[in-house]
């Protein structure tokens, strides 16, 4: 894989020099999934939940192309719809079905997505893809008339999503996880180095997830221990190591800590005063971490994958410094660099037809000036002959418009032949990209990518184009740092 694609990508400046404590969430960040292969066994549990309740999903299966991480689900019309950052939905499916052009506009054109309302959820983490699945092949169920009873499509977003929640709590898909990883962990066997250097540069390592003992302790026994020095495992590496977080509680609420005492989970209450370091915990918060290393804000980096739990919260509420994994980035960026040069094509036909599109309008004021008798009568040119060129600029732009299409149809299928890719609707950012921007300072598509910089390193954002620099600095190198 390409060096590119490792990148850490810098939304605000970051000075790794002065941050004193890492934070790292578990799940999708320390512990990357097969994701396929995790949310099809997620999807039979939930569809074996929803059959035993009587529902007629036997005939469905797992679709994971179907829908991608940073779609949202409108949940009043049963749809699911990829925004822009403003909130304009460019792209929709009603069940499993797109919607057209018309219907699209017909439907939305005057609503804007806005994630503060229960109407619209967002599916922000990998975790939700399973889910998201399956809503909208019910969706098709319930226009047919085949699901009884009387329900709104936000009432069958709660059935599936009450019934996934069920099917996890009763622990069977990790169960079969643990007993057996190899089918399911996608091990990077750089992590656990990048986090030793980051160690051994003098920050303090912390380990902040939600999930549970049971479940952490082997799966970072997985993925650490045959790749650390000696006899080194995972919890020599965290200073702190906290399962059970209750995020985002986590960083808001003073929630009661539990210290681990023993390898099967026996608890003990921690009656006061700070965290005893290379310890395991369950609860705690984040206000307790903090006065016990005696640190605070900016001088704390968390890294997580999911927007909201992970890094919105932790940035609204602690200011601390944040860096989001998203895992589908990668695959993303060698998809651009291999359409690289149908990219130019299409950035210079796209040229062209602008350069020939402003002709055509340029004549057709002219045209209508004369017509109407006003403005400047001299030089306005013969109408007769002005239209004729309109007609052969006009053949020109439709045969320009033939070579255009297939191109943007293949730029838009670029990571999903559905939505496309996950930062991008267009040529402008996906609302999901507006979400990254706003709440994480850099984002990159795996832990290990720390290890293509130093613990060191001073990461410089890049200057933000606007739509006139292109006239005002037309010397200046417009993404250069």
């Amino acid at each position: 894989m390409s060096n590119g694609t490792r990148g850490l990508f810098c939304n605000r400046t970051l000075n790794l020099r002065g941050i004193r404590a890492i934070g790292y969430d578990m799940d999708y960040t320390l512990v990357h999934y097969h994701m396929r292969k995790w949310e099809k066994q997620a999807y039979s549990y939930l569809k074996q939940g929803l059959s035993e309740r009587g529902w007629p999903v036997h005939d469905l299966s797992f679709d994971p192309d179907l829908v991608i991480r940073g779609l949202i689900l409108d949940t009043k019309r049963g749809n699911a719809v990829k925004a822009n950052r403003f909130g304009y939905v460019k792209r929709a499916f009603h069940g499993t079905k797109p919607l057209d052009f018309d219907m699209q506009r017909q439907t939305y054109q005057r609503i804007l997505v806005d994630l503060a309302d229960d109407r619209w959820q967002f599916l922000n983490t990998l975790f939700s893809i399973s889910a998201a699945c399956m809503y909208m092949q019910l969706v098709d169920l319930m226009d047919d008339g085949k699901l009884s009873g009387s329900m709104s499509y936000h009432t069958l977003y709660e059935e599936v999503q009450s019934t996934l929640d069920a099917a996890h709590m009763e622990g069977r898909l990790k169960k079969e996880i643990v007993a057996s990883p190899e089918r399911f962990v996608d091990v990077d066997e750089e992590m656990p180095l990048a986090l030793l250097d980051q160690k051994m540069a003098g920050r303090k390592l912390l380990l902040i997830t939600n999930s549970e003992w049971s479940y952490a302790q082997p799966m970072l026994d997985y993925v650490f221990n045959p790749y650390l020095p000696g006899e080194m495992t995972w919890s020599d590496l965290f200073d702190i190591s906290i399962v059970g977080a209750r995020k985002p509680d986590f960083f808001s609420v003073r929630m009661p800590a539990f210290r681990v005492v023993s390898d099967d989970g026996m608890l003990r209450e921690h009656t006061g005063g700070p965290l005893a370091e290379d310890a395991v915990y369950v609860g705690a918060n984040a206000s307790l971490v903090e006065e016990t290393l005696g640190l605070a804000g900016e001088e704390i980096l968390y890294v997580g994958d999911h927007l909201f739990v992970d890094v919105n919260i932790t940035k609204k509420v602690l200011r601390w410094r944040t860096a989001l994994v998203v895992r589908e980035l990668e695959k993303e960026i060698e998809a651009f660099q291999q359409f690289h040069e149908e990219q130019k094509k299409l950035t210079s036909l796209m040229k062209q037809k602008n350069e020939l599109e402003d002709e055509y309008s340029q004549m057709r004021l002219q045209v209508q000036r004369i017509r109407k008798g006003y403005g400047q009568p001299e030089d306005q040119g013969n109408p007769k002959q002005l239209e004729r060129q309109m007609v052969d600029l006009r053949e020109k732009l439709v045969e320009l418009d033939k070579q255009i299409a297939p191109l943007a149809k293949a730029a838009g299928q670029l990571g999903n032949e559905n939505w496309g890719p996950i930062m991008r609707t267009g040529k402008d950012k996906s609302l999901f990209a507006r979400q990254v921007e706003r709440y994480a300072d850099v984002y990159t598509g795996r832990v290990s990518n720390f290890l293509h910089q130093t613990p060191f390193v001073y990461l410089r954002s890049y200057r933000g184009n606007l739509p006139h620099d292109a006239v005002s600095l037309p010397d200046m190198e417009l993404v250069a740092p």
